[in-house]
C-alpha cells in the first residue's frame, strides 16, 4: 500500500486523529495551570485542522474504493472544522465553571470524535465505512447532549436523543441490508448500475432517507429536536444545529447522486413532500415558542427544509448551493447561539424571549450582532443569508420544482415574522429589569467576530461561492 497516498488523500482524517491523541494526552498531563489554556490549545490545533482540510489535492480512493477523496470533500471538511472551532471558542466560559472545569478534556474529545465520524461519512465510498462513520458521530453526540447529566433537562435530552438515534440507525441499517440483498454489493459505484426501482429498493430508499432525516431534523423525523436542543448545554445545541446537520445534508446529496441516481423520480417525490412539511410545520411551531433554544430548534428544522431545496435537483448547482448555504447558515446560527450562551452564563440561565426585552439598551453590541444574524437567517439583503437562499431557490427552480420554490418563498415571509419577534423584544418591548450590561469574554468576542465576518462578507465576496462551484458534481 502506498502510505504517501494515505497521508495525501486522508490528511484531514489523519490530522484530526493526531489532534485527538494530543488532546487526550494533554488532558492527562496538564495541571491546574495547564487547564486554563485548554481552550487555546484545542482551538490552535483546530486552526491547523482547517488548513489541512482545505489544502488542494487531486481525486483518489483508498482501501479498494471504501474511502474516496474529492476536492469538494476537503471543502466540506474544512467548513465543519471551522464550525467546531467556533463552538469550542463559545464553550470556553461554560467549561470554566466550577462544575464543568474538570470535564474540559471529555468535552473536547467528544467534539473531535464526532467530527472524525463525520469525516468518514463524507469520504465513504462504501456503506460499511459510511455506517461506521455515522455511529462514530452519533454516540459521542449523545454523550454531549447529556453532558450536564445531573440537570434534569440534560439527562432527559440525552435519553431522548440516544433512543431516537438508535432507532434511526437501526432503520437505516435495515434499508442498507435491502440494498445489499438486491445488488450483492455495498460499494456506491457498483450499486448504482444494479438498481432497477424494485419494491425492496424503494423501501431501502425510504429507510435510508429516514435515518439521515433524523440527523438533519426533517419532518416527520424531527420530534426529538426541540427537547434535545432545550436540555443540552447551549454550546452542544449550537454544534448539533449546524455541524451535524451540515455533514448529514452533504452526505445525503452525495448518496442520492452516486447510488440512487436510477431512482431519481422516487427520491425527488419523497424530498418534495418532506421539504414542504419541514419548512411549513417548523415555521408554524416556531411562532409559538417562548424559550429561545426551542425557538432555534424549530428554526433549524425550517432551515433544513431550505437545504433540501439544494438537494432535490441533484445537480452540480445544487451541491454548490448546499455547501454555500451550510457555510452561511453556520455563521448566522452560531452567532445567535453565541449570544444566547454568553447571556445564559452571565444571568444564571435566562433563555426566555421575555428575558431579552430591553436587551438592546443594556448590551447594544451583542444585540446588534444577534440582529444581524437573525436578519441573515431570515434572508434579508444585503446579508449573506439572502444570497444563500437565492442560490438554493435557483437550484430547485433549475430542476423544474417551481411550485416548491413558491411554497418556500411564502414560508420565508412567515419566518421573517418570527425572527423579528426577537428583534422587537430587544429594541422595542420595554422591561423594568433588563439583562444587566456586561462584557463578553475574549473567546466569545473572537467567535462572534468570525461569525459576523461570515454574515456580512460571504454574500458579497463572490470568490467564496465561485471557489466552491469549481469542484461541484451532480447527476
Amino acid at each position: 500500500m502506498d502510505y504517501t497516498s494515505i497521508f495525501t488523500l486522508m490528511r484531514a482524517e489523519v490530522t484530526l486523529t493526531a489532534i485527538l491523541v494530543l488532546v487526550f494526552l494533554y488532558d492527562l498531563v496538564a495541571g491546574e495551570r495547564g487547564r486554563r489554556r485548554f481552550s487555546a490549545v484545542v482551538c490552535g490545533l483546530l486552526v491547523v485542522q482547517v488548513a489541512a482540510s482545505l489544502l488542494p489535492g487531486g481525486e483518489g480512493e483508498l482501501f479498494g474504493g471504501m474511502f474516496q477523496y474529492h476536492p469538494m470533500h476537503g471543502i466540506v471538511k474544512g467548513v465543519l472544522a471551522v464550525g467546531a472551532l467556533v463552538v469550542c471558542l463559545q464553550a470556553d466560559t461554560w467549561l470554566r465553571r466550577e462544575d464543568t472545569r474538570h470535564k474540559q478534556g471529555e468535552f473536547y474529545i467528544l467534539i473531535l470524535s464526532t467530527l472524525l465520524g463525520m469525516y468518514f461519512m463524507i469520504g465513504a465510498g462504501n456503506f460499511l465505512l459510511f455506517f461506521i462513520g455515522l455511529e462514530l458521530a452519533s454516540v459521542p453526540t449523545a454523550c454531549l447532549v447529556a453532558f450536564d447529566k445531573y440537570k434534569r433537562y440534560s439527562a432527559e435530552a440525552g435519553a431522548k436523543y440516544i433512543l431516537c438515534a438508535l432507532f434511526s440507525s437501526g432503520l437505516m441499517l435495515y434499508g442498507i441490508s435491502f440494498l445489499y440483498g438486491t445488488t450483492g454489493t455495498l460499494y456506491f459505484g457498483d450499486m448504482a448500475a444494479l438498481l432497477d426501482g424494485s419494491p425492496l429498493q424503494v423501501m431501502a430508499l425510504v429507510f435510508f432517507f429516514s435515518g439521515l432525516g433524523f440527523k438533519i431534523s426533517l419532518v416527520p423525523f424531527h420530534l426529538w429536536t426541540a427537547d434535545s436542543y432545550q436540555g443540552a448545554p447551549t454550546a452542544v445545541t449550537s454544534y448539533l444545529s449546524v455541524v451535524s446537520k451540515g455533514a448529514a445534508a452533504f452526505v445525503l446529496l452525495t448518496v442520492l447522486v452516486k447510488v440512487f441516481a436510477p431512482m431519481v423520480r422516487e427520491w425527488q417525490t419523497l424530498l418534495w413532500i418532506v421539504t414542504v412539511l419541514s419548512i411549513t410545520v417548523a415555521n408554524l411551531f416556531a411562532i409559538r415558542q417562548r424559550d429561545l433554544k426551542r425557538f432555534m430548534a424549530f428554526s433549524s428544522i425550517s432551515q433544513a427544509g431550505y437545504i433540501m431545496l439544494a438537494v432535490i435537483g441533484g445537480s452540480a448547482l445544487g451541491m454548490t448551493s448546499l455547501v454555500f448555504y451550510v457555510l452561511v447558515y453556520m455563521a448566522a446560527n452560531l452567532a445567535v447561539f453565541g449570544v444566547l450562551s454568553v447571556v445564559e452564563q452571565h444571568t444564571g440561565g435566562k433563555v426566555g424571549l421575555e428575558d431579552y426585552n430591553g436587551f438592546g439598551k443594556t448590551n447594544p453590541r451583542l444585540a446588534l450582532g444577534m440582529t444581524l444574524a437573525l436578519f441573515s437567517l431570515a434572508g434579508i439583503p444585503p446579508f449573506a443569508g439572502f444570497f444563500s437562499k437565492f442560490f438554493v431557490f435557483a437550484a430547485a427552480f433549475e430542476g423544474g420544482f417551481h411550485g416548491l420554490v413558491f411554497i418556500a418563498l411564502v414560508n420565508t415571509v412567515i419566518s421573517l415574522y418570527y425572527y423579528l419577534l426577537i428583534v422587537k423584544a430587544m429594541y422595542i418591548t420595554p422591561n423594568d429589569t433588563p439583562v444587566a450590561a456586561f462584557r463578553a469574554d475574549r473567546c466569545t468576542r473572537i467567535s462572534l467576530a468570525i461569525c459576523m465576518a461570515g454574515v456580512l462578507l460571504l454574500g458579497v465576496v463572490s470568490a467564496v461561492y465561485d471557489g466552491i462551484n469549481l469542484f461541484s458534481f451532480g447527476l
